[in-house]
């Protein structure tokens, strides 16, 4: 499974850079960006295809089945995209948000609200979904709504974070960058990054990565069960933590409270406000609009193509 031509290839590099951007900003999720492109069941499955049995045909020598078993044509592709925006744009959007940063969230505000639409229209039963919508957004508000804690470095600690932030990355609302934030490792995880052979750095990457995937394997699995048996279920609660989101990506806030950590300045507490009218309010409205028109330009296209192409195989 995975993409059939060069082409789709590139399409699907693409939706991946989509979403490695939206990773690299603490507020936005790159699950809502593999949703409203329409990749969401693939990317779930396609994780999911890693699994013991997988494990035991390579121990076994069996590497022919192995392979043909795994989705590598679907992951490369949608991989390296994501790996080339996290490289490629990790420091743009760090100026933006710290340059610009009221129309950079007015146009991640006009994506989110549109992509709540997206992800509402899968909800078939509205009143049997209500709870599960309602605890999704509660969840959602006071989680970005957490103040930021100063955690060890010991990699059990280190683990854990990994673990946690890669299960927020694929749920559509909750951010991984944001959470690696509150557990006060962002700034230690980018940090190893940007300078992996310093003393330490190399092990602790090392064991973040080892968390992501353990995090990454077994809760997609869940994530992928609870989709086939309970979809309603499962798709009110995406769609509560997409509208609890939207108190992180609010534009107007007013700064509480910083911290200097490795040299920067990290926000700990702020509160949203109403905005001024004038030239700034206008240009973020019209980047809102921007945001809004893209999401649903893409969920027309999704739609479009699945009603056009035959299904595929899984």
């Amino acid at each position: 499974p995975g993409p059939q031509s060069w082409r789709d290839a590139g399409v699907l590099m693409l939706k991946g850079a989509a979403m490695g951007t939206a990773d690299v900003v603490p507020g936005v999720s790159g699950g809502t960006v593999a949703f409203i492109t329409g990749i969401y069941d693939q990317l779930l499955c396609a994780i999911s295809s890693f699994d013991l049995s997988t494990l035991g045909r390579l121990l076994r020598g069996k590497f022919t089945e192995t392979l043909a078993g795994l989705h590598l044509r679907f992951l490369l592709a949608l991989g390296l995209g994501i790996a080339t925006a996290i490289i490629s744009t990790a420091r743009l959007m760090h100026d933006l948000l710290t340059l610009h940063p009221v129309p950079t969230w007015s146009l991640f505000c006009g994506l989110i609200v549109a992509s709540i639409l997206v992800v509402g229209r899968e909800i078939t039963d509205w009143l049997g979904g209500l709870p599960m919508l309602t605890l999704g957004t509660v969840i959602a508000y006071g989680t970005v709504g957490l103040i930021p804690v100063q955690t060890p470095d010991t990699p059990g600690i280190v683990f854990l974070c990994g673990m946690v932030a890669i299960c927020a990355m694929i749920l559509p609302g909750l951010s991984g960058a944001f959470l690696l934030l509150i557990l006060g490792k962002y700034a230690t995880i980018t940090g190893a990054l940007r300078n992996p052979f310093d003393e330490g750095n190399l092990l602790m990457l090392l064991v973040f990565s080892a968390g992501c995937g353990l995090g990454l394997l077994g809760f997609s699995r869940i994530l992928n069960l609870c989709l086939a048996r309970f979809r309603n279920l499962t798709m009110a609660l995406l769609t509560g933590l997409m509208i609890g989101a939207m108190r992180k990506v609010w534009p107007w806030k007013e700064v509480l409270e910083t911290e200097l950590i490795r040299g920067k300045q990290y926000v700990l507490r702020e509160a949203n406000v109403l905005p001024d009218w004038g030239a700034e309010m206008l240009l973020a409205l019209g980047l809102a609009a921007v945001g809004f028109a893209v999401v649903l330009a893409l969920d027309r296209t999704r739609l479009f193509r699945q009603q056009s192409e035959p299904p595929s195989v899984p």
